[in-house]
């Protein structure tokens, strides 16, 4: 099986043998949607705030000193959302309805997030394009648009920005 196969099984599955759980979204730290099981939600800005909000819990996890970073729970009205790390470059976020069991939950969605995360740890450490930039090169130089061919020093730049009438 590929990796979204996986990928998507294991968010399906956690939804199917936990009927509160809404769906589940896995996610770059970065915040960019890997996979989604969410039904209505748009996947993509979800991805973007577990990222925020793993970065934040990170944070504070670090701040207090207290260990590292397990869980961020969100309550709502209606439910929860809960991000957890998933591998070393993944989140994986449950939104589950009010009244879950959150002590049960999370050793399972844990469970989903090594799993899931695992797998996309393996991938991204296959799929490895080209060398490694040398950390100690110079950066790259900027030409002055005066020095560049065709153009003298004082000619009006073509924005494409006209002023508005009046």
């Amino acid at each position: 099986m590929d990796v979204d196969t996986v990928l998507a099984a294991e968010l399906r599955g956690l939804r199917l043998r936990r009927p509160e759980v809404a769906g589940a979204v896995l996610a770059g730290t970065d915040g960019l949607l890997i996979s989604s099981d969410l039904p209505s939600t748009d996947a993509t800005h979800l991805a973007a705030l577990a990222a925020a909000s793993f970065g934040l819990g990170n944070r504070v996890a670090d701040t207090v000193r207290h260990g590292e970073f397990r869980e961020s729970v969100v309550h709502t009205a209606r439910g929860c959302v809960v991000t957890y790390p998933a591998g070393r470059h993944a989140l994986l976020t449950v939104i589950a309805a009010a009244g879950t069991d959150l002590a049960t939950l999370h050793p399972q969605a844990r469970e989903v997030a090594h799993r899931a995360g695992s797998v996309f740890d393996r991938q991204r450490t296959t799929v490895v394009a080209g060398p490694l930039p040398d950390p100690h090169a110079p950066l790259a130089m900027r030409t002055p648009m005066a020095t560049l061919p065709g153009r003298s020093p004082n000619a009006p730049r073509a924005t494409g920005w006209r002023r508005p009438p009046i």
